[in-house]
């Protein structure tokens, strides 16, 4: 019995190389482009992933340890152990400004600035903080809804172009272009649509996924520096 063969699929291998080596210069800086920029998102993808992931178990483990203490100046010692935490480096932040405004004798009947201006100096920091660590772990996520909306469009502008320059080839031949003379050409020029498309969709798929990430570490931050105003409050009443 002679064993099956499969000629299409290996010429279809052969030929996609082929026909984008052969394609128009045009094309060929598109398909470059759309190939740059989804090694591009691959390598945001991975590096994010690795540091939300990180970011959240470690602030987990973070508020286990805070809420689990009694003392804050311990809190503050451990912090350097959660270097990826959003939220220890809020907690640094506003225990820092509080420790400011405590050496300074800033509590009530001491002279020093009122209970509201103390809470407002402390939540200033905390608000600050979030700030910054949101905007450091949304960097270079942006580019991935670059992509996702513009790499279509750059795949669909090569895929017109190869199109315009086959048939005006076509137009400058000498009798009736048949599909072995048309095929190939259209097939270089759907080839850069079929990058674009491959480029855009895992972009799209990862910048929602961690924007939904970002949105639960944003609110935690946010939790959390609620909680710590409060105690920051008992402080200064109670000192």
């Amino acid at each position: 019995m002679i064993a099956p063969t499969f000629p299409l699929l290996v010429a279809s291998s052969d030929s996609t190389m082929d026909l984008i080596m052969k394609a128009d210069i045009v094309v060929q800086l598109v398909m470059l482009i759309l190939v740059g920029m989804s090694v591009a998102c691959w390598v945001i993808i991975i590096a994010k992933y690795k540091l939300i992931n990180e970011a959240t178990r470690q602030s987990q483990e973070f508020l286990e340890l805070f809420w689990g203490s009694r003392r804050l100046d311990h809190v503050y010692e451990e912090t350097a152990n959660y270097p990826d935490s959003p939220i220890a480096e809020v907690f640094k932040a506003g225990y820092v400004e509080l420790n400011k405004l405590s050496s300074a004798g800033n509590q009530p009947g001491t002279g020093g600035t009122p209970l509201l201006g103390a809470t407002e100096n402390v939540e200033r920091a905390l608000r600050r903080a979030s700030t910054v660590e949101l905007t450091s772990l949304e960097h270079r996520i942006p580019f991935l809804a670059t992509t996702g909306s513009t790499a279509p469009f750059i795949g669909l502008f090569g895929t017109v172009w190869g199109i315009l320059m086959a048939f005006n080839a076509f137009a400058q031949m000498e009798g009736q272009p048949n599909m072995d003379i048309v095929g190939p050409a259209i097939s270089e020029a759907l080839i850069a649509t079929a990058i674009g498309l491959a480029a855009a969709i895992p972009a799209v798929m990862a910048y929602n996924y961690f924007n939904t990430r970002l949105r639960v570490l944003s609110s935690e931050m946010e939790n959390f520096s609620s909680d710590f105003l409060n105690i920051v409050k008992r402080h200064f009443r109670t000192g």
